[in-house]
């Protein structure tokens, strides 16, 4: 119990920012579509979130490797992000939303990179990741995000979605409230950021194929799921689908990714990384072929949904432990930082662009038919993530 209690306020941090999530991500784009905005400029605004990703988690990344001190960034970022959300209340029109969306999105995407970065050594078993223990903390968000977007849909169905900006607020005052029961677990840890002498080089490990291999591996993967993060709700709502149906698929997605951290233990070890990869690319690809062949069929969808166990949940937590491969010790924040830049914030601002654009004029099911072919390209980068590891052991 002892050695669990630290990751206690990791979980409530991560629950409540994933119950922030978990209603933002899927709500947004309605809210903004309920403001009378077209396809194209809803697509434009939810890539703001990506947008943020290409510049603020490796500036707050590199900030929090050379002071070490990850809790208070947590704090000031997840404090001024509930200021600037009191924006949303002020009738505004299209260049207001973007501004004050662009000032949160820059600090609260910087917030789990940070956060991963912090509990790293809490989550590793004599020197290993344990897959077992970030398990048990990070499913505490998937909960949060279950919570929310049940709640949220069942709210917005009934109410309309006049109280999206409120939903903001209340979500992030729990958000600053869970920063403050971190611990300041950087100050007197022998291995943190705040360990004297030079700052290791990154140079190095990225020059390593299997890493580059990484890297535009989980870029295709998540370039694939755009679609679901930015339309899946746009896609289900022009079909026909009512909100707390849409809030029932979400939550379909969110109850197998938590069976799957609190089980991966016991399949993880079972293969090695780049393999995970592998087979997370491939259900990437089915579950998007499905989606987009047949969006009118519920069940199809549960189905499809259903696959996110693999084309989430196993994949991050495998993403998460080669990071903590390639980049430990003081090259960790900048390692979290630049797979969020490169994971999420470049096909994140690609994906909502174009994924807007093509939907706009082929149809929101061609969305998805494009992310099929990311999926595969993803495969095709993680089949030469496991070579190039193959290589470099021989080499030794």
């Amino acid at each position: 119990m002892g050695a669990r209690r630290p990751l206690v306020p990791f979980a409530a941090l991560s629950a409540s920012y994933f119950a922030h999530i978990g209603f933002f991500n899927p709500y947004l784009p309605l809210w903004l579509k309920s403001l009378g905005l077209p396809l194209v400029t809803i697509g434009v605004l939810t890539s703001l979130q990506s947008l943020t990703r290409l510049f603020a988690p490796y500036g707050w990344g590199i900030l929090s490797d050379h002071t070490g001190q990850r809790v208070p960034l947590l704090r000031w970022c997840s404090t001024l992000a509930l200021v600037i959300s009191a924006g949303l209340w002020v009738p505004g029109g299209t260049w207001w939303i973007a501004a004050v969306l662009l000032l949160m999105f820059t600090h609260t995407s910087a917030m789990m990179p940070m956060s991963e970065a912090a509990m790293a050594h809490l989550v590793s078993q004599e020197g290993s990741f344990d897959a077992r223990r970030y398990g048990r903390v990070r499913l505490w968000g998937s909960l949060g995000f279950l919570v929310t977007v049940f709640a949220a849909g069942a709210w917005f169905e009934q109410f309309g979605m006049a109280d999206f900006p409120g939903w903001t607020l209340a979500t992030l005052v729990a958000v600053v409230a869970s920063t403050w029961l971190l611990p300041r677990l950087e100050e007197g840890q022998p291995s943190s950021s705040t360990s004297h002498g030079a700052r290791p080089a990154m140079a190095p490990v990225l020059r390593r194929p299997q890493v580059r291999w990484f890297f535009a591996s989980a870029c295709f993967h998540v370039l694939a799921h755009i679609a679901v993060y930015v339309f899946f709700s746009l896609y289900l709502d022009a079909l026909g689908y009512r909100k707390s149906t849409i809030g029932v698929l979400w939550a379909v997605s969110v109850v197998v990714e938590i069976a799957w951290f609190f089980t991966q233990g016991r399949w993880l070890p079972r293969w090695p990384l780049s393999r995970w990869l592998l087979v997370c690319a491939a259900a990437m690809a089915l579950r998007m072929g499905m989606t987009a062949a047949a969006g009118p069929w519920l069940l199809v969808l549960v189905v499809a949904q259903m696959l996110h166990a693999l084309t989430f949940a196993a994949h991050h937590t495998a993403c998460m432990a080669l990071l903590s491969e390639y980049f430990p010790g003081r090259l960790r924040g900048r390692g979290q930082a630049l797979y969020t830049v490169l994971a999420y914030g470049l096909p994140g601002v690609v994906g909502a662009l174009a994924g807007g654009a093509l939907g706009d004029a082929a149809g929101l099911a061609s969305v998805y038919w494009a992310a099929m072919v990311a999926s595969v390209l993803s495969c095709l980068c993680a089949w030469k993530v496991g070579r190039s590891a193959l290589k470099e052991r021989s080499l030794e």
